[in-house]
């Protein structure tokens, strides 16, 4: 998988720590991250969970990566922006537990954690455990494993269910405020990392337009 990191404005400050976490943890099962930052509380860029929501909406819709991991303070802003969005299943993750369980019951595409609330003394520890336990197995698996059939199905309800209530993405940009959009991607790492990757010429050239 090709894994996003995304912070936003008020955990910007952590993203060095949770970067080496992830990519520590991410590339031992042979999975790569690409870190969208934001880098630090002092970029001139800033993005907010809302944006983030955006973000993780597009880069998951023109598959440029497979997997987002984003947060805020508490987490829960973070989450309900990303679910705004088409093409995103995100879960609320604060523990190892949280992680596998995810992975394995809900198989999403989208992380949103807590980088302020809880995050003291060993912060970084149940980063590097909860990112363990969300790529230890392939996603989807199951918990426990003879409920897999039915978690499955139920996880495919769901996705049609999404496709049903959200209108497809390329209209959306069309439509949100373009000023709120160009904010969202107009920074040098979007650019130099999304144009690559993006696998849907419509949304890039849309995209370009804006930047234009």
């Amino acid at each position: 998988m090709k894994i996003a990191l995304i912070n936003e404005n008020s955990q910007a400050s952590k993203n060095e720590i949770i970067y080496t976490s992830l990519k520590q943890e991410a590339e031992k099962k042979g999975h790569t991250v690409v870190n969208y930052g934001m880098y630090s509380n002092e970029q001139d860029h800033q993005l907010t969970y809302v944006q983030n929501g955006l973000l993780a909406s597009i880069l998951l819709t023109t598959k440029a990566v497979d997997f987002v991991v984003t947060g805020c303070g508490t987490g829960q802003g973070a989450m309900l922006a990303a679910n705004s969005f088409p093409n995103v299943l995100c879960g609320h993750v604060t523990s190892p537990l949280d992680a596998y369980l995810f992975g394995q019951v809900n198989d999403g595409n989208c992380i949103a954690m807590p980088f302020a609330q809880g995050f003291g003394w060993g912060g970084e520890v149940n980063l590097n455990y909860t990112f363990e336990k969300l790529f230890s197995e392939p996603f989807g698996g199951g918990y426990p494993k003879d409920r897999v059939i039915p978690e499955q199905r139920n996880k495919k309800i769901l996705d049609g269910v999404k496709a049903v209530t959200h209108r497809p993405l390329i209209t959306i940009l069309k439509e949100i405020d373009q000023d709120f959009l160009n904010s969202a991607i107009n920074y040098p790492e979007f650019k130099e990392y999304f144009f690559e990757a993006s696998q849907d010429q419509e949304i890039s050239d849309y995209l370009k337009s804006i930047l234009d």
